[in-house]
């Protein structure tokens, strides 16, 4: 079975040609501070370095949330035709909205859709529950304003890594506790975790150049989830892979070969095939965790099916 068209095949020299380039993604281990808060701090600060210069379409906006206001950045077109609720990437302990602002006007313009990406409590200051929280309270947010301030009630759900794994957590939320699954148009699962005990690639990739390792994953994890037991961990509102997934509507999965985090993907997507619910994977070979990022036709393939997938659920 193959995983990805044979259109991409072109492209896998320049993949290839790029691992070789990956940005440093971190401070050496000896420079690290023990401390989780401390250490959290220091990734923050070396983040900031690489964020994107602010879009002048984004508007920063707060929301009610379950421990006070929730800073999100918006992007509204005229006449939004659906919403979409982004969830930003960085490990639950980094990032921010702001370093997803190219997309997120792009969805807006290309798409029409009113995009609000929720600013969520980063542990291990906040850990578990505090991010879900924040997301749900963001959707609930739309699914109650969206047609009063912007003329529809449809939104997607979409994130990237961390932020994917969060995207899935409130979809589920959005079907079991706010009831409202038949409003979701799709969610947009990019290179996500789905199972926080660990998946055989979290643990090995091949040996190939990858953005993340073992060894930072584990950090996130505990200091997401600090305490928690690989047991407890199989809870569904933690580890998505074990929810039930039937009953919900179309998923876009997408992540690349050479990522420490495909085997969640592949796991997740046959799952929620097998629980027939609607789902495309997307698949891409010597691509590492991160690749969409890049200047490279591989990212350049998955924004185009990114654009036609959305196109195709848009009311």
């Amino acid at each position: 079975m193959k995983l990805w068209d044979e259109s991409i095949e072109g492209y896998r020299a320049e993949a290839k040609a790029l691992l070789e380039q990956l940005p440093f993604t971190g401070i050496p281990k000896a420079d690290l501070p023990e401390d989780p808060v401390a250490r959290a701090q220091l990734m923050r600060e070396n983040m900031r370095v690489m964020e994107p210069e602010p879009s002048p379409m984004a508007v920063e906006d707060t929301i009610p949330g379950p421990a006070g206001d929730i800073p999100v950045r918006m992007f509204v077109p005229d006449n939004p035709r659906a919403m979409f609720l982004h969830i930003h990437g960085g490990g639950w302990i980094v990032g921010h909205p702001q370093m997803s602002d190219v997309d997120n006007e792009h969805v807006a313009k290309r798409h029409g859709l009113a995009v609000l990406s929720v600013d969520y409590r980063l542990a291990p200051e906040h850990p578990y529950p505090a991010g879900p929280d924040d997301c749900e309270a963001a959707a609930a947010w739309m699914l109650e304003h969206g047609p009063e301030r912007w003329g529809t009630d449809k939104m997607f759900i979409g994130g990237e890594s961390a932020g994917g794994h969060l995207a899935a957590a409130t979809l589920l939320r959005v079907r079991d506790r706010l009831g409202a699954i038949d409003r979701v148009l799709g969610t947009n699962l990019v290179f996500g975790i789905y199972d926080l005990r660990g998946t055989p690639s979290v643990y090995g990739n091949g040996g190939n150049p990858d953005m993340l390792n073992p060894q930072n994953l584990q950090f996130m994890i505990e200091c997401f989830t600090p305490s928690i037991s690989d047991s407890d961990r199989r809870n569904p509102d933690v580890s998505p892979l074990f929810a039930d997934l039937s009953g919900l509507p179309s998923c876009l999965v997408s992540a690349g070969t050479y990522d420490h985090l495909l085997d969640d993907s592949l796991f997740f997507a046959t799952r929620l095939a097998a629980a027939e619910s609607p789902v495309e994977l997307a698949v891409y070979p010597d691509s590492p965790h991160g690749f969409t990022l890049f200047p490279c036709e591989m990212a350049r393939v998955h924004t185009a099916r990114l654009n036609a997938w959305i196109a195709s659920k848009m009311p």
